[in-house]
C-alpha cells in the first residue's frame, strides 16, 4: 500500500512538473541566460569569446553555478543545450516536490496539497510585483536552482529537521548568493516561529534577524568601488531598481501579500491551525523586516552602491508562499472532490498563463528544443553564424537588437557563440553590478550610435577602432559589405 501511494505521489509530482514546463515554455539564451549560457559555454570551450568575456566573467565570480554545469558537461559528455534543458527541468521538478512537501506540513487534506502544487506549477511565470522577476524563469538560471533548494530547506524546517536545511542553504549560497541570503533570512524567521511561543517570538524576531540580514546584504568587493558617471548612467536604465519610482500597483503587489499573510495568521490561529498560523506569521514578519530594510537602503543616497543588490527580491519567496497557500485553500474549501471544479481550475489558470507566454514570445517556438530548426529569423542567423564563422570572429550588431520586434530577447553571444560589441540592454545590467566595465561599455555603445543609418564607412570605423570584422545587419545590407548569408530579415556580412 505504501509503495502504491509513493508511486501515485511521484507520478503526480512528475505530472505537475511536466505541465508547468509545458505552460511556461522553454527559451534558452534569453534575458539573463545570455550571460549564464555564455559563461557555461566559455568554461566548456575557453577559445570562445576572446574579445568580450569580461561582460559575463567578472559578474559570475561570486557563483560556482556555471562551473558546475560545465563540469557536468565534461563528466557526462552531454552537450550544453541538452544539459541546460535537463538542469532546467530538474530545478522545476525539485520546486514542485518542495511545494508539495511544504503543503503537506501546512494542511492535512490531500486535495489541498495537490491544489497548491497545481497552482504553483501553473503560475511559474507570474511577475513578482515591480522586481522584474518571475517565480521561475523560462530558461536555466541559477536563481531557479537556488530557489528550489531554499524551498526544500523550508520543508525540512517545517518537518522539524532544521539541521537538514543547513547544507541545502549553503549549496544555494554557492549557486546564487543573493537569493540564498533571502532564503537564509526567511528560514531563521521560520525556525524561530516554530520553536517559540508566538507572543515571545514576536518580541524576539527583530533581535534574532540581524545575522541573516548581514548575510543578505554582505558587501562584495565591487560595492566599495567609487561611483562613476558610466555606472550611474547604466543604473538609471534599470527603473525596477528604484523602489520609490514604482507605480501604485507595483507597491500594491509588494504590500498586499504581507497583509494577506497577516490576515491568514490571525484566522488560522483562531481556527487552531497552529503550524499554518506560525508559517503565515513567519512570512509576514520576514516580509515586513525585508521591506523595511529595502526602503531604508533605497532611500538613503549614501547607500546607493547597494542598489544593484535589489533588496526587493525578497518578494519572490513571499509570492511562492502566497500562490502555494492560495492554491491549498482553494483545494480545501472550494474545489474539494468536484471533478468539474478541478477541471475548470486547471483550465483557467494553465490556459491563461499559457496564452500570456505565447503573446510574450510570439516570434519564437513555445518550447525551443535542442536541435530543433528555429523559426525565429534572429535565431536562424545566430545558428548560421555559430556553424559557419571562425571562433574568433568579432561581431557588430544593433546595440538594441534584443528589443527588436520578434527577437524575443535572445542573446547573440549565448546562441551564436561569438564575441560582440557591448549591447545597450543586457550588458548595461552587468555594468550596474561591475562598475569597472562602465568606461569600455560606454565607449562601445557611443561608437554604435545611429546604427540604423550605418554605411560602409561606419563599419570600417568600428573595425579600425575595435577590431570587429563581421556584422549582423538588416537585409538588404548596406553597399560594400561582403555578405555570406541572409534570410528575409537579416544578413551576415564581413567587414572589408
Amino acid at each position: 500500500m505504501l509503495t502504491r501511494k509513493f508511486a501515485i505521489n511521484l507520478s503526480l509530482i512528475l505530472g505537475f512538473a511536466l505541465l508547468g514546463f509545458a505552460v511556461m515554455g522553454y527559451h534558452p539564451g534569453i534575458e539573463d541566460d545570455g550571460h549564464y549560457l555564455s559563461a557555461i559555454k566559455s568554461d566548456v570551450n575557453p577559445a570562445l569569446y576572446p574579445y568580450d568575456a569580461q561582460f559575463f566573467r567578472i559578474e559570475f565570480q561570486a557563483t560556482v553555478f556555471d562551473k558546475w554545469v560545465a563540469g557536468f558537461v565534461h563528466f557526462t559528455g552531454i552537450p550544453v543545450p541538452a544539459t541546460a534543458l535537463l538542469w532546467q527541468f530538474g530545478s522545476i521538478l525539485l520546486t514542485v516536490f518542495a511545494c508539495w512537501s511544504i503543503a503537506r506540513r501546512l494542511f492535512s487534506e490531500q486535495r489541498a496539497h495537490w491544489a497548491g502544487v497545481a497552482l504553483v506549477a501553473a503560475m511559474f511565470t507570474l511577475p513578482v510585483a515591480g522586481t522584474a522577476l518571475y517565480l521561475v524563469d523560462q530558461h536555466l538560471h541559477a536563481r531557479n536552482v537556488a530557489t528550489a533548494l531554499i524551498l526544500v530547506a523550508v520543508s525540512r524546517i517545517l518537518a522539524g529537521r532544521n539541521w537538514q536545511s543547513v547544507p541545502l542553504l549553503l549549496l544555494a549560497l554557492l549557486i546564487h548568493p543573493i537569493m540564498a541570503a533571502m532564503g537564509i533570512s526567511f528560514c531563521c524567521f521560520l525556525a524561530i516561529a516554530l520553536s517559540e511561543p508566538v507572543h515571545l517570538w514576536l518580541h524576539s524576531r527583530i533581535e534574532a534577524s540581524p545575522g541573516a540580514a548581514a548575510v543578505a546584504f554582505a558587501p562584495w568587493d565591487s560595492l566599495f568601488e567609487p561611483q562613476t558617471p558610466t555606472w550611474k548612467k547604466a543604473l538609471a536604465t534599470r527603473t525596477y531598481f528604484y523602489l520609490y519610482k514604482w507605480t501604485w500597483y507595483e507597491w500594491l503587489g509588494a504590500l498586499a501579500p504581507l497583509f494577506l499573510f497577516w490576515l491568514l495568521w490571525r484566522v488560522a490561529h483562531k481556527l487552531g491551525e497552529t503550524v499554518l498560523a506560525r508559517f503565515a506569521l513567519a512570512v509576514f514578519a520576514f516580509g515586513l523586516f525585508q521591506q523595511t530594510v529595502a526602503m531604508l537602503m533605497l532611500a538613503l543616497p549614501s547607500l546607493i552602491r547597494l542598489t544593484p543588490l535589489q533588496p526587493m527580491r525578497y518578494l519572490q519567496l513571499v509570492y511562492f508562499f502566497l500562490v502555494l497557500t492560495a492554491g491549498c485553500l482553494l483545494g480545501k474549501y472550494l474545489l474539494k472532490a468536484s471533478v468539474w471544479r478541478w477541471a475548470a481550475f486547471l483550465l483557467v489558470f494553465n490556459g491563461s498563463m499559457f496564452a500570456a507566454q505565447r503573446i510574450e514570445f510570439s516570434g519564437s517556438q513555445h518550447i525551443e528544443w535542442p536541435g530543433r530548426a528555429p523559426s525565429n529569423p534572429w535565431i536562424q542567423a545566430f545558428e548560421w553564424i555559430r556553424n559557419n564563422t571562425p571562433t574568433n570572429a568579432y561581431f557588430a550588431l544593433d546595440p538594441r537588437y534584443l528589443a527588436a520586434p520578434g527577437e524575443d530577447y535572445h542573446s547573440f553571444r549565448a546562441l551564436a557563440e561569438r564575441s560582440q560589441l557591448a549591447d545597450a540592454i543586457k550588458d548595461t545590467a552587468v555594468v550596474t553590478q561591475v562598475p569597472e566595465l562602465g568606461p569600455e561599455w560606454d565607449r562601445e555603445i557611443q561608437a554604435q550610435q545611429g546604427w540604423k543609418n550605418f554605411q560602409l564607412a561606419d563599419f570600417e570605423r568600428l573595425k579600425a577602432e575595435f577590431g570587429v570584422n563581421w556584422a549582423l545587419v538588416s537585409d538588404p545590407p548596406p553597399q560594400g559589405l561582403a555578405c555570406r548569408w541572409h534570410n528575409a530579415s537579416l544578413a551576415v556580412c564581413q567587414i572589408p
